[in-house]
C-alpha cells in the first residue's frame, strides 16, 4: 500500500446515480463489510426492490433514505493496491448546492455524472462550474444509466460534444469522459464488454492513476501558525527553553536550515528544527503537520505565518473574492458586518461592495445587485480589521480560501476565494 491519497467528489443532478456509482465502488472493490451489506440488503427488501440498492451505502441519514436523495456531504473511504480514496458523495438537488461546495473544496477530482437518457442539466452545468470556480484541477464526466439507452456510442458521443462545447466557457485543465452503468458496473471497476466501441479505461483505473502530485504547490512555502508549543518539566534542561510553532504545510517545503521571515512582524530566522511526533525530519511539505522550531526567539502567535523572505503572501486588508452564499437565515448585502477564518487567524470584516451575482447556468454576471441569497455566488470587496496574509485561490487553494461566519450565532454562512487584493 502507499500513501499516495486522492480526494474525490462525485456531483450532478438528482438522480444521476452519485450514490450509487460510490456503492459500486464500493461494492466491486471488496470494501464493506458483511454485516453493512447485509443491513442495506435487508432494506432493499423491505423496501420491495429486486435488486440490492448500493446506494444506502452512502445515504446515511433517515431522510435520505426515505426520500431515497442525498441531503448531507456523506464521507467514504476505501484502498486499492495502488492509491488511497477519499470519498465525498453531494447532493445534487439546487437546495443543497452549499453541500456540494464543501465537498469539492478539498477535492483533487471531481466525477460529473450525466443521466445519458437526460443529458446535460441544468444542475449537471452548475457543479462544473463548481467544481471549476473551487479550482478542482481533474474532471471526470461519467455518463451513467448507458444500459438504458442501449450503450449507445451515438448517444455517448453526443453528450461529450455538448459538454465539451460548455466546458471551453470554463477553466479546465484535464478533462475524460467515461461511459458507466453503476447499477450493472460497467466500466466501473472493470471494462465492460457491453462498450466495445469505447477504447478507454475504467473509471476505477482512471481513479487509480491520475497524476496528482504536481498538483500540489511545491514553490510557495507556508507555514500559518496554529499553536505555540511550551512544554514545561523541571527535570528536562532540554524543554526550559523549548518553544516551537505548530501548523500544517500550506504550501511549499521548508528545511532545517533555511531562512524564513515571521509575518506581520518582518523578522527573519532560520529553521532550527522540524519535529513530529515520530521525531524530527530534514524537511516538511503541504498537507504535512508538523512543529517548526526557529534559532530566534520572536513574539510569534496563532495566526501569524512564517514563509521565505523573498516568497511572501500578499498583506492584505482588503480584498476582492468570488462568495458562495450558504445561510437561510440572513443574506449578504453592502455593509454586513461578519467574521472571517483565513487558515489559522480570525478576523472581522466589512462588506465594502457587491461588485456582481453570477448566474452559473448562463455564466452571465448581474452588475451591482441588492443581496446575495442562499446557494448564490457572487463577487464581494471586503475590508479586513486585521492584515491578512493571502494568495490568489487558484495559485493556493489553503491560503486563497477563508469562510465567513455570523457573529451573533457563530454559524458559517459563506466559503469565499481570494481572487486579487486591492
Amino acid at each position: 500500500m502507499t500513501n499516495d491519497i486522492l480526494r474525490f467528489a462525485t456531483a450532478g443532478s438528482v438522480d444521476d446515480g452519485k450514490s450509487t456509482l460510490i456503492g459500486r465502488l464500493l461494492y466491486d472493490s471488496k470494501s464493506i463489510f458483511e454485516d453493512q451489506l447485509d443491513s442495506v440488503e435487508r432494506t432493499s427488501r423491505s423496501r420491495g426492490e429486486e435488486q440490492t440498492n448500493l446506494a444506502l451505502l452512502t445515504d446515511g441519514l433517515r431522510a435520505e433514505r426515505e426520500q431515497g436523495i442525498t441531503i448531507d456531504v456523506a464521507y467514504r473511504y476505501f484502498a486499492t493496491p495502488r492509491r488511497t480514496f477519499i470519498i465525498a458523495d453531494t447532493p445534487g438537488h439546487i437546495q443543497y448546492t452549499r453541500n456540494m461546495v464543501t465537498g469539492a473544496s478539498t477535492a483533487d477530482l471531481a466525477v460529473i455524472l450525466v443521466d445519458a437518457r437526460k443529458g446535460l442539466q441544468e444542475q449537471s452545468r452548475r457543479h462544473a462550474f463548481l467544481a471549476t470556480l473551487l479550482q478542482v484541477p481533474h474532471l471526470v464526466v461519467a455518463v451513467n444509466k448507458m444500459d438504458l439507452v442501449d450503450y449507445s456510442q451515438e448517444r455517448f458521443e453526443e453528450i461529450r460534444a455538448e459538454f465539451t462545447d460548455f466546458a471551453a466557457k470554463l477553466d479546465v485543465t484535464d478533462l475524460a469522459f467515461i461511459p458507466i452503468s453503476a447499477l450493472h458496473g460497467d466500466n466501473v471497476v472493470e471494462r465492460s464488454m457491453e462498450t466495445p466501441w469505447y477504447e478507454g479505461t475504467s473509471l476505477l483505473h482512471h481513479l487509480e492513476n491520475v497524476h496528482i502530485a504536481s498538483d500540489r504547490n511545491l514553490i510557495d512555502a507556508r507555514f500559518p501558525v496554529q499553536y505555540v508549543v511550551r512544554p514545561h518539566k523541571a527535570d528536562d534542561p532540554e524543554l526550559h527553553d523549548y518553544r516551537g510553532y505548530a501548523g500544517q504545510m500550506a504550501g511549499g517545503v521548508l528545511r532545517k536550515g533555511d531562512e524564513v521571515v515571521h509575518l506581520p512582524s518582518g523578522i527573519s530566522s532560520r529553521v532550527a528544527r522540524i519535529v513530529t511526533a515520530d521525531g524530527d525530519l530534514d524537511e516538511a511539505f503541504s498537507p504535512q503537520s508538523v512543529t517548526v522550531l526557529l534559532e530566534d526567539d520572536i513574539d510569534i502567535s496563532r495566526g501569524d505565518m512564517i514563509c521565505r523572505p523573498n516568497n511572501r503572501p500578499r498583506e492584505a486588508r482588503e480584498l476582492q473574492a468570488m462568495v458562495c452564499w450558504m445561510s437561510e437565515s440572513r443574506t449578504l448585502t453592502p455593509r454586513s458586518k461578519l467574521l472571517l477564518k483565513h487558515t489559522t487567524r480570525t478576523s472581522k470584516v466589512m462588506v465594502k461592495d457587491l461588485l456582481y451575482r453570477l448566474d452559473v447556468n448562463t455564466l452571465s454576471r448581474d452588475e451591482k445587485p441588492a443581496e446575495l441569497g442562499l446557494n448564490e455566488i457572487g463577487r464581494v470587496a471586503l475590508k479586513s480589521a486585521q492584515p491578512l496574509f493571502v494568495d490568489e485561490y487558484k495559485r493556493n487553494r489553503i491560503t486563497g480560501g477563508f469562510i465567513l461566519v455570523d457573529e451573533g450565532t457563530n454559524a458559517t454562512v459563506a466559503a469565499g476565494m481570494v481572487l486579487d487584493t486591492d
